[in-house]
């Protein structure tokens, strides 16, 4: 989620947030600053949110205070394949079709020597009222009336007679006018798209990206057979099964190194002055009150964050045990199955204890992805958010410490 640039981006200056000072990463506000940013008087804090296939009202730390903050804003708007969490609480929600309903790719394209792309098409027919993302974003910014009328016709004709002067007319316009490639996608949408098969609308946008592919690699792209950008794509549209879309030598992997003098940049100083000081400092924040240190979110087998909303799924450990060490559990009195609370400072819940020699004394933890609640089966498991807080996080990216969260476990009543 980009954020406000009120440190000034260039020149190596630090980017924060306007309300919190919180160092803006690669474009992206810390996720925990989030609620801080809306729940304020300041003038400029954050009024409005566009949340995109993303659930953070169950996924980021501290869910009650994020939920109270998106009621506080003037305008949510959700767009997402499932009636989330955050859905619930958004104004807007679109809809959108599923991975199985439109075009759609994994850009985890970091390869070597040979790298590959696969552009999916859909197998199934989207639900009813749903539309593919590339569709809703496109419909926003005609009404909008974000692109010149008079650029979107003339690269409609370009397109309408044949490739090569398509690609010629989009560079051209592209070095004359500054608003061609912020609105890139939705150009390519509605300009090639409609000359691309039926139903192939929203793959225009990889056109782009063949063509970038090509021009920053030329090289790489020739040797994996392709001679341009144009040659490129439409084998990424010929090839559902995927294509190598580029091949490397092995002296090429310099290039990829983005520092001019081609060096890693190893010292960080403000981690070298942590670094420094971690012989003076006592670890831990446990209490008297919260004895136990609690992972709240361990992977386990039958785990997968939140992307699984069915919990029929899991084949073991069905309701997220609370996992415990054996020396533990004869302290407490506990037997494997029995039922417990467990708090933290943040808020508590239910859970049955799984006694595990995996466990050392003091040491708690619970699965993560559980705790989505689903229109057929309800709440399954718990949420570990709703047990973090906002406090216990990183000073540099906000990163909430959730194999750290103090907490007590207490037996319930039979």
């Amino acid at each position: 989620m980009a954020g406000a640039d009120t440190g000034g981006g260039g020149g190596g200056k630090v980017r924060t947030t306007p309300v919190t000072g919180a160092r803006i990463i690669s474009g992206l506000v810390p996720c925990n600053s989030i609620a801080e940013e809306i729940l304020t008087d300041h003038p400029d804090r954050f009024r409005a949110m566009w949340i995109d296939s993303s659930n953070p009202a169950h996924s980021l730390a501290d869910s009650p205070r994020f939920r109270e903050a998106m009621r506080a804003l003037d305008l949510t708007v959700v767009v997402d394949v499932a009636f989330t969490e955050t859905a619930r609480q958004a104004d807007y929600v679109l809809p959108a079709s599923s991975q199985f309903e439109k075009w759609e790719a994994t850009f985890f394209n970091v390869e070597f020597p040979v790298n590959t792309f696969q552009l999916r098409p859909p197998v199934l027919e989207p639900l009813l009222g749903t539309l593919p993302e590339a569709e809703i974003y496109a419909r926003l910014l005609r009404a909008l009336g974000a692109a010149n009328a008079a650029l979107l016709s003339y690269l409609g004709e370009a397109a309408a007679e044949r490739r090569a002067g398509f690609t010629r007319a989009f560079f051209d316009a592209a070095l004359t006018d500054p608003t061609v490639l912020p609105l890139a996608p939705f150009l390519l949408c509605e300009t090639l798209g409609p000359t691309l098969a039926q139903g192939q609308r929203g793959a225009a946008v990889v056109w782009g990206l063949a063509q970038l592919c090509a021009m920053a690699h030329p090289d790489a792209v020739r040797r994996a057979g392709f001679a341009d950008g144009d040659a490129l794509f439409d084998a990424i549209l010929a090839n559902p099964s995927g294509v190598a879309f580029t091949v490397d030598e092995w002296q090429d992997v310099w290039n990829y190194v983005r520092r001019p003098d081609r060096r890693f940049t190893l010292e960080i100083p403000d981690l070298i002055d942590q670094l420094r000081g971690l012989c003076g400092r006592q670890p831990g924040w446990t209490t008297e009150e919260f004895p136990f240190v609690l992972s709240a979110g361990e992977r386990r087998a039958f785990t997968a964050n939140t992307i699984y909303r069915d919990p029929t799924w899991r084949r073991r450990d069905a309701q997220g045990s609370l996992r415990i060490s054996t020396e533990d559990a004869e302290r407490l009195g506990l037997s494997a199955g029995d039922g417990v609370r467990v708090t933290t400072a943040r808020g508590g819940a239910e859970a049955v204890i799984e006694i595990s020699a995996m466990m050392q004394p003091g040491h708690i933890s619970l699965p993560n992805g559980m705790g989505v609640d689903h229109p057929d089966y309800g709440q399954v498991g718990v949420a570990p958010n709703e047990l973090t807080s906002l406090e216990h996080r990183d000073e540099f990216a906000g990163t909430p410490w959730h194999k750290h969260v103090p907490a007590r476990v207490e037996r319930l009543a039979p």
